[in-house]
């Protein structure tokens, strides 16, 4: 269990740093919790109550449309943080899923106690900024590769930039994160090599 908060207070101080104070009040609102596989988390309609630090297994943020087409959005894993960061920052009902895809366990850390630190603490609030701004960039980045980039290289920019994804997520969720068919997936990863 301190292992779990050594990795989220590592994570913290590598973004922005904080008061030892700070840190100890800040770490304080987060509480364990695990999940099973295949468990939604957070349901498209419904606000996002938690910001979740992921400690164990891999989860995916994906939005469904009214035919039934899944577009998977991000991966986490640990040590990383998870949620629906959007519906979560601007309160308001969730666009998106998210879901386990293995059994997790993760910190988590309510809303309203999180709004209620960012109040109180400015040095958490420039954190906060500091971890979103980083996401966004994330986002563009990876915008850019959706519409820029063939399937091969948006298959070779993700195993460059996440390697180890092969074997932590099924590959019909990567599939569907390029963009690509699954039969189409299988040929790259059968050819290409890294």
């Amino acid at each position: 269990m301190e292992n779990m908060y050594q990795s989220l207070r590592e994570i913290l101080l590598a973004v922005h740093p904080l008061s030892e104070p700070e840190l100890k009040e800040f770490l304080s609102i987060w509480k364990p919790f695990s999940a099973k596989r295949k468990e939604i988390l957070t349901v498209i309609g419904e606000e996002e109550k938690y910001l979740y630090f992921v400690e164990e297994g891999v989860q995916r943020v994906y939005y469904m449309d009214e035919q039934d087409r899944e577009a998977t959005l991000i991966f986490t894993y640990a040590p990383s943080f998870g949620g629906v960061l959007d519906a979560l920052m601007l309160q308001q009902p969730s666009r998106y899923f998210y879901e386990t895809l293995t059994p997790s366990k993760f910190l988590r850390a309510a809303n309203v106690d999180l709004q209620n630190m960012i109040q109180l603490m400015p040095a958490l609030a420039l954190l906060i900024n500091k971890g979103l701004s980083n996401a966004l960039a994330g986002v563009l980045e990876r915008q850019v590769e959706l519409q820029c980039y063939s399937s091969e290289e948006k298959f070779i920019k993700l195993l460059k930039r996440s390697p180890h994804i092969l074997q932590l997520v099924p590959h019909k969720y990567l599939a569907n994160y390029l963009g690509i068919d699954a039969t189409n997936f299988s040929k790259l990863l059968n050819n290409i090599k890294i």
